[in-house]
């Protein structure tokens, strides 16, 4: 053995290819291939093993002994070989991938096959006709999610695409089609189609998606393909939606990319940017009577405005992603989404991209995200489009594929994002047998009623008002304190009812603590008995949910520096 722990034999031969182990050289018949030392050392554990899958974790122990590597480091060094031996990863001569297995030395590769160049990406926009992956699909409740997966890399990337899309329309405009493999070059693309949109399954206009069922949609489809952790990646509309994903999960998410994002969509006095209510609703009248055209190709792809073919792809791809009621019913609620509180409970890294001359979301907005978000890297471009793949896309996409190289994957707990659920339901003890019969037969109810709404159950075992559950989804969250609500009353336990999103600590036992425990205590403190109380966090939450509130005055933390409104709940 060496000092690298792999074997020295003799010269193993593969195709036009000449391997010695043991001067570490490689030659393609009468010229030397030149590799990096670390990538001689990955061919030579691979070539001196035929035949074999040898996993990631053998190559780590081998290779980088007592060293912490992340998985991309490996990747890189099998993007070089196959380079420097004109290898295509999806028609493999030598080395095949086994995904999330590790990698295997083809045995037949010492026979010579007839060379498999090297695919180079089209110029963007030329008509270079291109396989697109299978469209799959899978259940989120009892909705079918439409989904593709593409590539072989190490991490995985989910695309989040804005406002409607259509998987298979995708692939039919050139520029579109060379920026998802682009993407899938150095990744495990996994893309997918809203439920209500494209392929994925068309619901009542009352049932399109929340950012909850969003985030139940992107859970699903991961789940589907085995990814544990992904980097997502969210453009325009897609971006609140990622970033509430990254808070809300922070253990599935290693990274979170937002191009041409917001905070919110309808501007005001603390927001002076977005559309005015007035321009909303002239953009909901184009809709209603436009629909079936290449709506809004003007602010984004106003560079192919003129295009034929463009515009022609722009007006099908509307058309086959959405009807136009659905297409209103999504903006409209879109216009409602609010996730500036949430931006702050953000703890993965991040990349946030923007064009300058942005006509659809101002460039003000992307800067405004990056600049809430703790440690976001802001990167501006020139330009005017607003979609990616229109334009200058190589200088996204090396953006993008610079940070996903960077990402490690981190062991360490993170705070999340949650909804706390506080009530005075068992603040009292008992006072009489009857009491206490109540009460039993109360915390039976409450805990089906948490299982039922995908709470996670808190130990209330003390006096005085606590935090029953909590939430990944704030929808869910007061759902279940309407119903808890309910049955309070008819048990003769009149309760109060409390919920704010927020950070909280990790959560590894039934109890919670962090800010957001502290600030659902204040807005309890000044709700009402027999009520559902909200902070203005939650409410902005649930746009398109159909929940809907009173206002109710305003809670001020001073040592906090914030003041929440608060919104008394009157429909579930």
């Amino acid at each position: 053995m060496t000092e690298h722990g792999m074997p020295s034999g003799g010269e193993i031969t593969f195709g036009e290819f000449h391997l010695h182990p043991r001067d570490r050289r490689l030659w393609r018949d009468h010229d030397e291939v030149l590799l990096t030392p670390k990538a001689m050392d990955v061919l030579i554990h691979l070539a001196s093993r035929p035949g074999e899958v040898v996993t990631k974790e053998q190559l780590f122990e081998s290779l980088w002994p007592g060293t912490f590597v992340s998985d991309h480091a490996l990747t890189v060094q099998i993007r070089e070989i196959r380079k420097a031996l004109g290898d295509d990863p999806n028609h493999p001569r030598f080395i095949e991938t086994r995904h999330r297995r590790g990698y295997r030395f083809l045995p037949g590769a010492d026979l010579p096959p007839e060379p498999v160049p090297a695919p180079d990406l089209p110029a963007p926009g030329a008509h270079t006709p291109i396989a697109q992956p299978a469209t799959r699909y899978t259940l989120s409740g009892e909705v079918n999610i439409a989904y593709q997966m593409l590539g072989e890399g190490a991490i995985d990337v989910v695309f989040v695409m804005g406002w409607v899309s259509h998987l298979e329309y995708f692939w039919l405009e050139p520029r579109f089609a060379r920026f998802l493999q682009r993407l899938a070059s150095f990744s495990r693309l996994i893309l997918f189609d809203k439920r209500g949109t494209g392929l994925s399954d068309r619901v009542p206009i009352h049932q399109l998606p929340t950012l909850e069922l969003r985030m139940d949609d992107v859970r699903a489809v991961m789940d589907a393909v085995g990814s544990k952790r992904a980097v997502i990646v969210g453009v325009s509309e897609g971006g609140p939606m990622s970033a509430l994903f990254a808070a809300s999960y922070p253990e599935k998410t290693l990274g979170l990319v937002m191009f041409g994002t917001y905070a919110k969509r309808i501007r005001d006095e603390s927001y002076p940017w977005g559309r005015s209510a007035s321009e909303h609703e002239q953009f909901l009248d184009l809709i209603r009577h436009e629909w079936g055209g290449p709506v809004g190709i003007d602010t984004r792809a106003p560079s192919l405005f003129n295009d034929p073919e463009f515009s022609s792809w722009w007006a099908a791809y509307l058309r086959m992603g959405a009807s136009p009621s659905a297409a209103v019913a999504l903006t409209r609620m879109n216009a409602e989404i609010d996730v500036r509180p949430v931006l702050e409970a953000v703890r993965v890294p991040t990349l946030v991209l923007h064009r300058t001359g942005d006509r659809c979301l101002l460039v003000e907005e992307g800067r405004y995200v990056a600049s809430h978000i703790p440690g976001a890297r802001f990167v501006e471009f020139p330009g005017a489009d607003h979609l990616p793949f229109v334009g200058n896309q190589d200088e996204i996409l090396d953006e993008i594929e610079t940070f996903v190289a960077g990402i490690e994957d981190r062991s360490r707990s993170e705070p999340v994002l949650a909804t706390v659920l506080f009530s005075d339901l068992f603040a009292s003890p008992p006072a009489t047998p009857l009491d206490q019969e109540r009460q039993r037969r109360m915390r039976e109810t409450v805990a089906r009623e948490i299982d039922f709404f995908r709470g996670r159950p808190m130990a209330v075992d003390g006096p005085g008002p606590a935090p029953l559950a909590t939430f990944d989804g704030p929808a869910r969250a007061l759902r279940c304190a309407a119903s808890l609500s309910r049955h309070a009353a008819r048990s003769a336990m009149p309760a109060r009812f409390a919920l704010h999103t927020g950070e909280c600590d990790p959560m590894e036992s039934a109890r919670v603590t962090g800010v957001a425990v502290r600030v659902a205590a204040g807005v309890h403190s000044l709700s009402e008995p027999g009520e559902v109380t909200a902070s203005s966090t939650v409410r902005d939450l649930v746009a398109g949910s159909g929940i809907r509130f009173a206002e109710a005055g305003s809670l001020d933390i001073p040592d906090l520096q914030r003041t929440w409104r608060l919104y008394r709940l009157t429909h579930a």
